[in-house]
């Protein structure tokens, strides 16, 4: 029992630990970029020795691929709606809803993320290739099906993820922008509020998007 109860509290304190390590890593990936990041820099912001560091993460390549991890799943975890909805126009609001509390709570994971895809992915290339290629495949083919049904006008599923992708998280990459717009203040809850609302109208007006029982031939179904 003793035993058991020690190897749970060192189970939590690594857990605790990489946790730490890991937010630590997003901001200095996200400000000094994978080249110019450290692993003492990353240390010094956890405050852990940078022995410990290592002792969690080996190499620097290692870290910087669990803050993609980090960031990547919190995405997937955004679009899980989609697989379960009735239609676009749930399946749609809550995955921009999702995607903006994600770039609100989470801005230097997506910060790194755009950095290195936009030097050409050196180090994440296969994550894109298998992962993200097979995300998307998945997606597009439940957005096909609505446009099949008839819950939304045809449009390339690709443009619309994209889209999505860009208004979202630009909230997140561009985040220094924002806040100078905004009077140099953060965005307030009720200014959060705005921009969900607006970007499901962009989305759901725009693509005609309809509620499953305005469609007789599936409500009858």
């Amino acid at each position: 029992m003793i035993l058991s109860t020690q190897r749970n509290q060192s189970g939590s304190k690594r857990k605790e630990n990489e946790a730490l390590i890991i937010t630590a890593a997003e901001k200095i990936f996200a400000d000094m970029g994978y080249a110019g990041a450290t692993m003492q820099q990353i240390a010094d912001a956890a405050g852990l020795p940078k022995a410990n560091l290592h002792y969690y993460f080996p190499t620097k390549e290692i870290l910087y691929r669990n803050v993609i991890d980090k960031i990547f799943n919190l995405w997937l975890e955004a679009a899980d709606i989609f697989d379960a909805a009735e239609g676009p126009k749930d399946g749609l609001s809550s995955y921009i809803d999702a995607k903006l509390e994600s770039s609100r709570h989470f801005p230097n994971g997506s910060k790194v993320w755009a950095n290195e895809v936009i030097q050409g992915a050196p180090i994440i290339q296969d994550y894109l290739e298998s992962k993200l290629t097979a995300w998307t495949h998945s997606k597009a083919e439940i957005i096909e099906m609505w446009i099949a049904k008839g819950l939304m006008d045809p449009i390339n599923p690709k443009t619309l993820l994209y889209f999505i992708w860009s208004a979202t998280q630009h909230y997140a990459d561009f985040q220094h922008q924002i806040r100078t717009l905004n009077n140099n203040s953060d965005l307030t809850e009720a200014q959060w509020r705005e921009v969900k609302e607006d970007i499901k109208k962009l989305v759901l007006k725009g693509l005609g998007v309809k509620q499953v029982s305005e469609c007789p031939t599936i409500s009858d179904e």
